[in-house]
């Protein structure tokens, strides 16, 4: 339960990671009295760690389980949010009905936040939505930076990435029934850098492969591929549903960068037999929000990234793709559309 310092705690992170949720490249450190102030300063991280864990209640009314759990030497916190009685009995969570290693029904929604965070602590896919369970996890990086690194150059995106999918292969069953061939992914900013970049090339196996299904939400990021894509994960990549969602006044770092990704990943499929119509059902894109950075609904980073994450169904499980409470549509086929137009930038 959340407490009134807890809620403040809260309410001064979110301020700080809202404004960092953007890629952020390093910041020079001049002079002996910056450097003592920086040592001295909490890091993100460490801020992030004053925030109680423990179970509280969904907007749906599913419960929310706030916990962390080591993985390949990395301390990944995560929230999981579902009805109470499929957490399993070991989870802590009053209800629970589960036994380590059940299946489940729901599969798995897992959202990969921007730089600093901002979206880990919102959860904004906690509903359950068309039969996935959300999922959000906290980079593991002093600056919450999934991939660490800084801008484009995720120097960790190899271990992140290794690390997110061993935590639903190995941690997940353990706190939680789902149905293991039924996950899928959301991406913000950073996030979304981690996963196009890493875990899609390195791991889509894992998620996509004969009698699996998944689907991915790539919003405000895109990178090519940083690792070797095996014919394994190649092959998988051609059965994962892809939406790479932009707006109109992106980050100019990032208006290079999410084309490339569209050119690279429809050029994946495309080399696993693909024509330009499948390919064009299977990956679309769009960026026709006039809004800057992750602000779909041209307001706000915050309620932009709640659109998208609302929109999620009606974007990549066969819905009608409009945003949520608009007549938007936003499936427009990679196929002639990879050189997005920008109007400006923020």
């Amino acid at each position: 339960m959340l407490t009134v310092r807890s809620l403040s705690l809260l309410l001064a992170f979110g301020a700080l990671s809202a404004v960092e949720a953007a890629p952020r490249k390093g910041r020079n450190r001049n002079g002996q009295g910056q450097q003592q102030q920086q040592q001295q300063a909490a890091t993100a991280f460490e801020q992030a760690q004053q925030i109680p864990q423990g179970v509280s209640t969904a907007t749906d009314g599913s419960t929310i389980l706030d916990t962390t759990a080591m993985v390949n030497g990395l301390p990944l916190r995560f929230k999981v949010s579902a009805p109470a009685d499929q957490f399993t009995a070991d989870s802590g969570v009053d209800g629970a009905a589960q036994d380590a290693g059940d299946a489940g029904d729901l599969g798995l929604n897992v959202l990969l936040h921007g730089d600093g965070g901002q979206s880990f602590f919102d959860f904004p896919n906690q509903a359950v939505q068309d039969g996935l369970a959300g999922v959000v996890v906290l980079a593991p990086d002093p600056n919450l930076f999934w991939g660490g690194g800084s801008g484009l150059d995720r120097t960790d995106g190899v271990a992140h990435a290794q690390a997110v999918a061993d935590l639903i292969a190995d941690v997940m069953p353990s706190v939680l029934a789902f149905n293991s061939s039924k996950v899928s992914f959301t991406g913000v900013s950073g996030g979304s850098l981690l996963l196009s970049g890493f875990l899609l090339p390195a791991h889509m196996a894992q998620f996509a492969s004969a009698g699996q299904e998944s689907q991915v939400l790539l919003n405000c990021g895109g990178l090519v591929p940083q690792v070797d894509v095996s014919d394994a994960n190649a092959a998988a990549l051609a059965a994962t549903r892809l939406h790479f969602q932009s707006t109109q006044q992106e980050l100019a770092l990032l208006q290079p960068a999410i084309p490339a990704a569209i050119a690279a990943y429809e050029q994946i499929v495309a080399g696993q037999g693909l024509d330009a119509a499948a390919v064009g059902t299977l990956q679309t894109v769009d960026n026709s929000p006039n809004g800057g950075h992750c602000e779909f609904d041209e307001k706000d980073f915050v309620s932009g990234v709640q659109l998208m994450a609302d929109s999620f169904s009606a974007i990549v499980q066969g819905g009608d793709g409009n945003l949520a409470g608009t007549n938007v549509n936003v499936l427009n086929p990679v196929v002639g559309n990879e050189d997005l137009t920008f109007s400006g930038a923020s």
